[in-house]
């Protein structure tokens, strides 16, 4: 069954107009209401000193200031911004290393361009349907990067040194 996404707010950082209006398009057709638009990270954290949206989407590669800063700075909690929204990176360049770098930065999930309609749908149930807690930790700040649990793991579990927050 679909979801109703209409009540959700999206804020999505792009610097291609064309791609911009692209996810726009789809996320109308996804029905949802609010949608908000800026082509680079700092225009996206001036607009989040404002209005905060419930998820957001956002380039890697932008000037002046990229996806992953962006995340960085949304993760630090910097202006009041609240640091547990959650962030879709989108990105072209999906080699490992990528995928690594934005999870470590504290991105929510990973989209790999082209993107499709049903790629989008199902990062956006996958925070529905499985958020992750949130982790603060000496040297991260995001969403627990751990997608499962090992059962047969015996070791430390170096999560106990960090504050998790189920959100």
């Amino acid at each position: 069954m679909p979801y109703d996404f209409s009540q959700l707010s999206v804020l999505v950082i792009e610097d291609n107009l064309w791609m911009r209006r692209l996810l726009h398009d789809v996320l109308d057709g996804f029905e949802i209401k609010s949608v908000r638009t800026a082509p680079d990270g700092h225009q996206a954290l001036d607009m989040l000193s404002v209005e905060e949206p419930d998820v957001i989407i956002a380039d890697w590669r932008m000037e002046p200031t990229d996806g992953i800063e962006f995340t960085r700075a949304v993760r630090r909690g910097e202006g009041g911004i609240s640091p547990f929204t959650p962030i879709i990176m989108l990105t072209g360049h999906t080699e490992l290393e990528r995928v690594a770098e934005a999870r470590d930065a504290g991105v929510t999930e990973f989209l790999a361009k082209p993107v499709t309609a049903k790629a989008l749908y199902s990062r956006l149930v996958a925070i529905v349907e499985r958020p992750r807690p949130f982790v603060r930790g000496p040297d991260f700040v995001g969403p627990d990067r751990r997608r499962r649990r090992d059962p047969d793991f015996a070791g430390r579990d170096r999560r106990d040194d960090v504050d998790t927050i189920d959100l």
